[in-house]
């Protein structure tokens, strides 16, 4: 019933739109399904593996503006989530907001993406897949919370939050949000989120300098704090892009820290394109046996994430891909995929070979 009604709400809603108000309504879609081969072995002595068909947060949405005069325009965007390989999904469960857009900038509410994770994703060539990132950058990906649940991931797209971006000026612009405390959880926590993002971006250069703060996520008083910066250089064909991270969580045992870094690369020859991701988190610190999410103390905590991946573009909208992607941990380290993960062992090895078929509208 619920894949039924998806798609029937947002083209009732698109039609709706255009033909009762002087407004621009765009309906859209990301259809992203592959065939993934995955094996995790090491650590634990588990050596296992299954053939799975795999959905890279495939989505559905409509989003448009209406012009109010004077420079005004009211904005909204509903986005809902698609799984093509279930048929699940939910009306608005991803990118959602309403708001006013004017020469001072765009002012909106609603359940969106962080400054904090926007300010980076597009560096990752393999973002959001199996292969991204976000097994080490962010410590794995809520796709939408809010300050009670996934409280370790600084990589999400937050509930209740509101967003003012700045206008761009000599290509420097400001995002800013804070997620609302409305959650009550028994500890007598009142937690809420703050995210802001620098962004410079002009002719082949993009740079970014991002930070985010959880109050209260761990319990009363207790902050944990996300610091990223991030480049990108555009040259012809092909660009380079590194970004590192400081992720800095305090609980009542003591303060847990990490420091993790991505670098990528990309060349597009014509209609083939030859992707590179790689990602390194060093050993975390802090209290003996602590862990939050993917982070755990002490020596041998960390992990590698290398991706090699090739896309062949059938038109502007629709292209096939493969990718190879190997998470590597340190003898002691307890990452996972952030995406379709594997429920990896301590030190264990994981494999994903993906070949698949993107498609938007």
């Amino acid at each position: 019933m619920t894949n039924k009604i998806i798609p029937t709400a947002l083209l009732a809603l698109a039609a709706g739109g255009a033909s009762a108000q002087d407004a621009s309504v765009q309906l859209y879609a990301r259809l992203n399904l592959a065939l993934e081969h995955v094996r995790r072995h090491g650590g634990s002595g588990i050596d296992d593996s299954l053939v799975r068909e795999a959905n890279y947060r495939s989505v559905l949405g409509v989003r448009g503006s209406e012009d109010l005069g004077g420079g005004l325009k009211a904005i909204f965007q509903v986005e809902g989530t698609l799984s093509p390989d279930t048929g699940a999904g939910a009306i608005a469960a991803r990118d959602t907001r309403i708001g006013l857009q004017g020469r001072w900038g765009t002012l909106f509410g609603g359940n969106w993406t962080t400054p904090y994770t926007s300010a980076t994703t597009a560096l990752d060539p393999f973002y959001p897949t199996t292969a991204g990132y976000m097994s080490i950058m962010g410590n794995g990906s809520a796709s939408t919370s809010d300050n009670a649940i996934d409280t370790t991931s600084f990589d999400r797209r937050q509930q209740n939050s509101i967003h003012y971006w700045t206008p761009t000026w000599e290509g420097l612009s400001l995002r800013l949000a804070q997620g609302l405390n409305e959650e009550r959880p028994p500890t007598g926590a009142r937690p809420a989120l703050t995210s802001a993002a620098l962004v410079y971006e002009k002719g082949p250069l993009y740079a970014t300098a991002a930070w985010e703060r959880h109050h209260d996520y761990q319990g009363p008083g207790l902050d944990d704090t996300g610091a990223k910066l991030g480049a990108a250089w555009q040259f012809g064909g092909a660009r380079v892009a590194a970004v590192a991270e400081r992720l800095r969580y305090e609980t009542a045992a003591g303060v847990l820290k990490r420091t993790s870094y991505y670098v990528s690369a990309t060349r597009q020859l014509g209609a083939h394109g030859l992707r590179l991701g790689v990602a390194r988190a060093l050993d975390a610190s802090g209290p003996a046996g602590q862990r939050l999410g993917f982070v755990q103390a002490g020596p041998g905590t960390g992990a590698w994430h290398a991706t090699l991946g090739y896309d062949y573009a059938l038109s502007k909208r629709t292209s096939l891909f493969v990718f190879h992607s190997r998470l590597k941990n340190d003898r002691s380290g307890v990452v996972d995929f952030a995406i379709n993960s594997l429920d990896a062992a301590p030190g264990a090895t994981l494999d994903a070979t993906s070949i698949g078929m993107r498609h938007a509208f």
